[in-house]
């Protein structure tokens, strides 16, 4: 299964979340994300199908190790497409919706060429 940007989206949201609280539901993801629960269900169902994350009895939603390190991956490049888009002066607000934008289709290559310039000049 080739994971769409809005897997990914979901995949980052569950890892975010995961990190404020202890336990994950579809209800908290719906909240976060502003969708409808039946989307959140079908996405989140088609995730554990790929193997991205596990839901146990209670529906507690669960990043398996290949859905976590996506989703570290992609709020990686998140937060430093953020950090860099705020260090050359664009609003924090802004800088985060392109961020979330640019952070699916930007190489690797590019982006460790970005964080070794941000390393470099004092802003990673």
């Amino acid at each position: 299964m080739t994971l769409q940007e809005s897997g990914e989206m979901y995949l980052e949201t569950i890892l975010v979340l995961s990190e404020k609280k202890n336990a994950v539901r579809s209800i908290d993801i719906c909240e976060e994300m502003g969708f409808s629960k039946p989307s959140i269900s079908r996405a989140i169902h088609l995730l554990e199908d790929g193997g991205y994350l596990v839901i146990d009895n209670n529906g507690y939603i669960t990043l398996t190790e290949l859905g976590r390190e996506i989703a570290e991956k992609i709020y990686e490049r998140h937060k430093v497409l953020t950090k860099l888009f705020t260090w050359i002066g664009v609003a924090e607000d802004i800088a985060s919706e392109d961020a979330c934008r640019i952070e699916h289709v930007i190489s690797d290559t590019t982006f460790e060429a970005i964080k070794g310039h941000m390393r470099k000049y004092g802003s990673a």
